[in-house]
This record gives C-alpha cells, structure tokens and sequence, in this order.
C-alpha cells in the first residue's frame, strides 16, 4: 500500500510540474508572439555583428603567405625603388599581361592579386578580412533580400531577417575562413570575385524591376560594366554567371520581351570577357606544363551532380538544421502574406540543384578533382541560399496551393474524400508552423546558439574558433614570431635565412609554413620576394 501511494504521490507531482512547464510556456510563447519583425531584424544584426568583431580582431594578427609573394613580388620591387603607386599598378598590369600569355588567362584576378595590400606595408593584412567579409556579407545580403522582396513578394523587414541569420550560419560553418577571409589572393580570386557576381546579378534584377527608364538604363549599364570584371574571374564564378544570364534572358523573353535588351547588354559583355579568359593562350602553356588531367565535358557534368548532393549533405550539419529550422516559421509567414506566384517549385529545385552542380564541374573538367577549399566557400554559399530560397518558393507554394486550385477549376467542387487526401505533408507543416509561429524560431535559435557557445571543440565554429586564440594568446604569439621573421627578411646584411618554427598558430590560420627543405616552392617564393640566397626552416 505504500508503495502505490508513493507512485501515486510521484505521478500528482510530475503532473504538477507538466502543468507548470506548459504555463511558462505559453507565458514565453506569447511574449515571443508579442515581440515585432523588427525588433527580431535588429536582435539578428546584432548576433551577426557579434559573431563577426572576433574574426575581424584576428585579422589584426594577420600575414602575407603562399601565393601572396610569387604574385606580388614585381609589385614590391617597383615599390621598393620608386615609391610610386601609379608606377606598381602599372607594373601589375604588365605582369597580368605576362600571365594572360604565359600561365592563366584571369586577367582581373591577376592584376588583382599583384596589389596584395601587404606589398606596400607588411602590416597592413588586416585589411584583408575587412574587405572580404565586408564584400560578401553585403553582397549576399543585398542580392538574397533582393531575390526574397522582388521575386517571392516577401517584406523587407522579414526577409532582411532571414539574410542575417544566413550570414550568420555561414560564417559558423565556412569551409575554410583562412582561404576565404585571410589569405589575399586566394579570397580574391574567388570570394571577391564571387561577391561582384552577387551585385551584378542584383543590378541585372534590378533594371528588370524598375518601373523608370531611368533606373533600368542606369542599372543595365552597372550589371554590364560588372559583368566584364566577373568574366575575368575564377571560372567557377565566370561559369555561373553565365548559366545564370542565359536563365534570366530565357525568362524575360518569355515574361516581359520589351525588357530583352537589359538583359542582352550584360550578358553579351560578360560573355566576351569570359571568352577572353577561357581563350587565353597562357591556359594552353599551363596545362602542357601541368601534368593533372581533367575529366571530359560529358564526364564532368554527370560527376557535378554526384559531388553536389555528397557536399550538400556535408555542408548540412545539425547546426545549419536548427537555423534552417528556425527559419521556417518566418518563410511561412512572409510567403502567406505574398502576392509573388508560387506555381512551379519542382522546376525552381530542380533549377537551384542544377545551378550548385554546375560549380563543381570546372575543376573536374581542368583538373579531375573537386574540395578545393577556397573554392568551396563560395558553392556552400551558394547552396545556402539557394536552400532557403527554395524553402521559401516551396512553402509559398503550399499557403496559395488551394488559390491556384480554385483558379484552375472555379466551376468544380472538390469532394471531402478528396480534400482530405489533398491535404499533404506540405499543409500539414503549414498548421503546425501556424500553431507555433514564433515559439519555434525561439527555441530554435537559442537551441543554435547553446551548441554554437557550449560545443566541446571550440574551433567547430569560426567565431568560437577565433575568439579562442584571441584569448590564449596564440594569435599575439604567432604575430610576434611573424614579425621578427619579417625583421630578418628585410635586413640587407642576413642573405642566408634560417628561421625558427611558429611555437603557437591560430587554428583558422591553416597555411603551410616552411619547409626544412630550401627548395621547396613555398621557401623559393620567399627567398626571390626578399632577394635572398636562401629561405628554410631551422631543424626543430
């Protein structure tokens, strides 16, 4: 008897707890209800602020590395003995001609990458990050609201929202933040490059929607002047842009043809710039010399759509799962309010899934291989946002599927039987999104941010990652030691350089230092970008 009355006892108060649990629930659930767009909008700037100040503070201990010498060393000696700026760009455009002839027909890239910040004054590679994080984020989230507001019918103020946690997820989850925040040229060639392609497909949009003649003049004129820098690019970009345009030109032919010269004049400046690249007669003299084979044209689009899907499941993790759900709630209720059409999700998937594959395939095509990390910070950034806007598409789709109906049918009636089998898995998350609205994109953003703040391996994530070698000195250390090599480099009277290990490195840094061996690639490029007999490692 005791027994069950303990059990019993037990059971009153679990219940009692149950009870209690479920009022501070709806207590929360309807302060959460109760706080506006906007206020959410600054709450996620903010966040995205944060998560930014420790990579932007690491920055201050960044460096010149790998390529950054070979590239920039004709700059530096032009600097060196002139001391005029005019006089180092022009030495950069000769050497990008020299290039275009001799080993690589990216001819903005180039020329780009021969300015590295760090050929005028070595200290001044913090820079770096300043630019590239600046350049992207904004342009992702200008041409993300833009796809989002314009195209989907959503707010500004939502879909400035959901922009800002996307940023914030890809700078937790970055393939690789070294090679697309701190190294130069490496950021240059393909996240700079791709962050121009982001205001280029903007302006283009832009000219379609403007109702002026002077705004879609002025913006055609933008889109077309971009375009030629996005074709002198990485290929990779050059590529997508130009599957892109020819979508965009297959569009407005069919949907608004008055606006065809808008689009032509991009697409035709872009082209013959991507022309210029591809056709280069330094791509010719570097494939003789380098031995790696490509895949064939046929091989490498079918492979593309392989490596897609297994880099989008790897680009998934549980984290990007919990913004992705949080995210949901806040689709639903900017596509319910939308008066954007919603009429073919399956082709507009199928499109997105067509545009991530067709990344992977120039260097399948060039070089048989695909993970070059810097180039897969831009396909995941890519993959991001072409998943939340085909989230978007599909869950307007589903809260104007039964307008679309009555519109197909007006005169027929749609029997119970066949309502009730109509109501797919697609209404059935329309209810419960409806039913939890703002609750759920609480409880899963703090449930985000608790792995983010309390994950066992703090370099999971790039801003826990960073804020850690800030904190224990790594990164003041890895400076110092830097420096002091720079010293030696640059005193005239030491030729034959010997140098000591890094002792402690930030673990975002993840370049090759030097080898022991002076004739490796990375010491010969030292050495001729300091005139020196020879650049190695001291034995440890």
């Amino acid at each position: 008897m005791k027994q069950e009355a303990g059990k019993i006892k037990i059971q009153e108060c679990y219940e009692k707890q149950c009870r209690r649990l479920r009022k501070w629930g709806g207590r929360i659930a309807r302060r959460v209800e109760r706080v506006p767009m906007k206020r959410m909008t600054v709450y996620a700037a903010v966040l995205l602020v944060l998560s930014l100040i420790p990579l932007l503070l690491l920055g201050r201990y960044n460096v010149m590395c790998i390529d950054d010498y070979d590239y920039g060393r004709a700059v530096h000696d032009t600097w060196l003995e002139t001391g005029s700026l005019w006089q180092s760009v022009r030495t950069a455009w000769r050497q990008n001609m020299e290039f275009y002839q001799n080993w690589q027909g990216t001819y903005i890239s180039c020329f780009l990458m021969a300015l590295c910040p760090m050929n005028f004054r070595y200290d001044t590679a913090y820079v770096v990050p300043l630019v590239m994080i600046g350049m992207f984020a904004v342009s992702t989230f200008v041409l993300g609201r833009h796809i989002l507001h314009r195209w989907l019918g959503c707010d500004k103020t939502g879909s400035s929202f959901v922009m800002l946690i996307l940023l914030f997820l890809f700078y937790q989850v970055m393939e690789a933040p070294f090679e697309g925040i701190y190294w130069y040229n490496g950021s240059t060639h393909y996240i700079f490059m791709e962050s121009v392609w982001f205001f280029t497909l903007t302006a283009l949009s832009a000219s379609l929607w403007s109702r002026k003649k002077s705004g879609e003049i002025g913006f055609c004129i933008l889109a077309a002047l971009l375009s030629v820098i996005v074709g002198g690019g990485n290929l990779v970009t050059g590529l997508q842009a130009e599957i892109l345009m020819v979508l965009v030109l297959l569009y407005t032919a069919v949907a608004n043809r008055r606006k065809l010269l808008t689009v032509c004049v991009p697409l035709v400046t872009g082209s013959v710039g991507f022309l210029f690249n591809v056709m280069a007669p330094g791509n010719a003299v570097r494939s003789e010399l380098d031995p790696s084979t490509g895949y064939s044209a046929v091989a490498s689009v079918l492979l593309s759509f392989y490596h897609a899907a297994v880099f989008m499941i790897r680009w998934t993790p549980a984290f990007a799962i919990l913004i992705w759900l949080s995210l949901l709630p806040v689709l639903w209720k900017l596509t319910a309010r939308s008066k954007g059409q919603f009429r073919h999700p399956v082709w507009v998937t199928l499109g997105a899934y067509c545009v991530i594959a067709a990344m992977f395939t120039p260097t399948l095509y060039a070089v048989g291989m695909v993970g070059l990390a810097r180039v897969d910070n831009i396909i995941q950034m890519v993959y991001y946002l072409c998943l939340v806007m085909a989230t978007a598409y599909w869950l307007g789709y589903f809260n104007h599927r039964e307008a679309y109906a009555a519109k197909a049918a007006p005169t027929q009636e749609i029997d119970s039987e066949k309502a009730c089998s109509g109501e797919t898995a697609g209404e059935a998350l329309g209810r419960f999104l409806e039913k939890t609205r703002g609750s759920m994109t609480a409880v899963c953003l703090c449930t985000a941010l608790l792995v983010w703040v309390l994950t066992a391996d703090k370099n999971t994530y790039a801003s826990i990652s960073a804020l850690r070698s800030l904190v224990n000195g790594d990164a003041q250390t890895f400076y110092t030691e830097a420096m002091e090599r720079y010293e030696i480099y640059t005193d005239e009277d030491i030729v034959d350089v010997e140098v000591k290990p890094y002792s402690a490195k930030p673990a975002l840094f993840s370049f090759d230092d030097l080898s022991e061996d002076g004739e490796n690639w990375l010491n010969l490029a030292v050495m001729q970008y300091y005139h020196k007999a020879y650049v190695r490692l001291a034995e440890d």
